[in-house]
């Protein structure tokens, strides 16, 4: 019996693991950052700021001198808080274990993940975006769409290059056992 359960004991015990380690590697990181935001969480909400000023918005971005957040304001008017959380390494730490875990040709990794960060990166710089745009026009609904919606939708997007990852990987090996 263990014989049979053991590919998928394997996988979680794996992905569990590679989470693990690398969300203490990231909360040391976070840590050492004391009461200010870090680099990824200023980059990603001045990433946002310039994607939303392309879209006709007037926004700047304004590190919190006293936490660790990146204020978007519009004038003197602050329209979100950007904190640690926002900047997507978490869902990227989710991303990468799975694909770890999952198994792939080493050439697969070389471009995927590198590939797959940046579409989960650009899907997060989105939704930022888009929860800007919510807080100015439908503050009411904000919250439900930043914990519900918004956070489904990154997920989703995790899902699908899971699902991509997958048909490639099992493509590659049921070519190879040929």
């Amino acid at each position: 019996m263990w014989k049979e359960f053991r590919p998928a004991i394997r996988f979680v015990a794996l992905f569990v693991g590679i989470y693990l380690v690398g969300n203490i590697l990231y909360g040391v990181y976070i840590s050492s950052n004391d009461n200010r935001p870090d680099i990824v969480t200023k980059i990603v909400a001045h990433q946002t700021v310039s994607v939303l000023n392309s879209c006709g918005f007037e926004v700047r971005d304004e590190v919190n001198s006293t936490g660790p957040t990146v204020f978007l304001k519009t004038g003197n008017r602050t329209i979100l808080n950007v904190f640690e959380g926002c900047n997507g390494i978490n869902v990227i730490i989710v991303f990468v274990s799975f694909l770890i875990a999952f198994r792939g040709p080493p050439k697969m990794y070389l471009w995927f993940i590198p590939a797959g960060v940046l579409i989960v990166h650009a899907s997060n710089i989105v939704r930022i975006g888009m929860l800007y745009w919510v807080a100015v026009g439908h503050q009411r609904y904000f919250y439900y769409v930043h914990k519900y919606v918004f956070t489904g939708v990154i997920y989703l997007v995790v899902f699908a290059l899971w699902l991509f990852w997958i048909r490639k990987t099992n493509g590659q090996r049921s070519a190879s056992s040929n």
